[in-house]
């Protein structure tokens, strides 16, 4: 769930939090040939919902390998998903439309947008109450401790502010742990109105400066998301504790007014790039680096976040290969590379979109969405090489969905994507088919086509499971590596 707003490789400790996420077990559950992975429709299917009821208990923090390793749990709603499982998922695709439409609002006009939310931020002080739209689910989540606090947070790669719901509450939605209460913590402290985190820092993570208490004694933020949810309070430093590091006089918002369907969370950890984010406050610490490993199951199912360059803690089965991180101080917090290839089953794609093949990288948006010219292409090879299987009607915004229902086995063409530096990434068969219908008569590709060729593509978190991800903040480039994303 990326907000629209804003937007030293040294040997550092390092800290991993374990999750549980989307879909079926690894690909090597799948025999590979001839660029193709022949695996069992079974491997493929959507975790069952009522599995919702036997995830296991929350894992107690421990060190391993010099790093410190917390529980992170893929994002699942407080009540269990309907009975119809296809009306759910396009629900899901919605959502997740909207935040990818968001994006590239944000990107395509960033001035209008900061014009907008100057707008929003001179009711900030009155803190009013308005109707929040829902924001997409399908995120990460982890627990860390704010104050002497334990409360769960969204990870999110597309945001800079973290921030959590505080008392007094003046509207909020529900959540699962206790609200922070900032009057009980001697370590809380408000952030002056007229201090440069205020202002400029401020500016930079939400696109606005923060106003001005009637004391003058406090900063009041205001951060609205693409959708119409929002979050407003105090910007504030806490004591945070992330396992057993603990980060003094961390800045985040101490959310006072919040609307939005956060699925019971308390409020959101940014890992963007600006002043604010978690990354770089946390630099002494972590060096900037930080890499995720998403796992292919939606639940009972483990993999890894690390903060830190300590590379111990992967367990990828091939080597790191980097790319550059394209920077645009402009659209912060987003994740830049470039897309310069593709293919399918081993056909190279040829299409006009890689001449700029400017992509960003997202934790929070599900599907991947790519030019026109680029999806055309993919799409078509796609088909060519799926035909033995029959063809149904698209779903929401998935257009290219086949009848699975009778087959046993089914023979996926592999999906790779070609980076700037001659870095290639395999998609794991996880992540190349998506399960609208449990019987498996309704199958579709899990990418989508962006509306116009001038837009930025996106590559979603479906297509990043069972890989190492590693985001070099300071040697500002990008790592990609295999990994059968598990937590032992």
């Amino acid at each position: 769930m990326a907000h629209l707003p804003s937007p030293m490789l040294r040997s550092f400790p390092c800290f991993v939090l374990v999750l549980f996420t989307v879909l079926a077990r690894d690909s090597s559950a799948g025999v590979v040939q001839d660029n193709a992975v022949v695996v069992s429709l079974h491997e493929l299917k959507f975790g069952d919902d009522d599995r919702l009821s036997s995830m296991s208990a929350s894992q107690i923090p421990r060190k391993q390998n010099g790093a410190t390793i917390l529980e992170l749990k893929h994002h699942i709603p407080l009540s269990k998903p309907k009975k119809n499982h296809a009306k759910y998922i396009q629900n899901l695709l919605i959502l997740d439309e909207a935040r990818a439409t968001s994006i590239q609002d944000h990107i395509k006009n960033y001035s209008k947008f900061q014009e907008k939310n100057a707008e929003f931020s001179s009711e900030a002080a009155q803190l009013p109450l308005s109707s929040g739209i829902k924001l997409q689910t399908l995120n990460y989540v982890t627990t860390i401790t704010i104050g002497s606090t334990n409360t769960t947070v969204i990870v999110d790669t597309g945001s800079d502010l973290t921030w959590v719901q505080c008392t007094p509450c003046m509207a909020c939605y529900t959540q699962q742990d206790p609200i922070f209460n900032s009057s009980s913590s001697p370590t809380y402290i408000s952030v002056p109105c007229n201090s440069t985190t205020c202002t400029t820092s401020l500016q930079a993570a939400t696109g606005i400066s923060g106003s001005c208490s009637s004391d003058r004694n406090s900063c009041f933020y205001a951060l609205g998301y693409g959708d119409g949810s929002y979050t407003r309070g105090i910007l504030a430093q806490e004591t945070i504790a992330l396992g057993d590091v603990q980060i003094p006089n961390f800045i985040f918002g101490c959310g006072r007014s919040n609307r939005g369907l956060f699925g019971g969370t308390s409020g959101l950890m940014g890992l963007g790039r600006t002043q604010l984010s978690l990354v770089s406050q946390t630099t002494d610490q972590f060096g900037g680096v930080f890499s995720y490993c998403l796992p292919t199951r939606l639940y009972n199912s483990s993999g890894s976040l690390v903060l830190g360059n300590d590379t111990s803690a992967f367990k990828n089965a091939t080597p790191v290969s980097y790319t550059r991180m394209i920077v645009d101080p402009t659209m912060a917090p987003f994740y830049f590379l470039n897309l310069t290839g593709a293919s399918v089953g081993g056909v190279p794609i040829n299409a006009s979109g890689f001449s700029n093949g400017k992509i960003l990288i997202d934790s929070g948006t599900v599907i991947t969405r790519l030019p026109p010219s680029i999806y055309k292409a993919l799409k078509a090879e796609f088909v060519a090489q799926f035909s033995s299987y029959p063809a149904v009607a698209g779903f929401s915004i998935l257009d290219t969905c086949f009848n699975l229902s009778s087959y046993d086995e089914v023979r996926v063409p592999t999906l790779k994507l070609e980076l700037e530096g001659e870095v290639t990434v395999s998609i794991d068969v996880s992540g190349i088919l998506y399960f609208v219908k449990k019987d498996g008569s309704q199958v579709c590709l899990a990418m989508a086509s962006l509306s116009y060729e001038d837009q930025v593509g996106i590559i979603g978190n479906y297509q990043q499971k069972n890989q190492r991800v590693v985001y070099d903040t300071v040697g500002s480039r990008l790592g990609f590596a295999k990994e059968p994303c598990s937590y032992s």
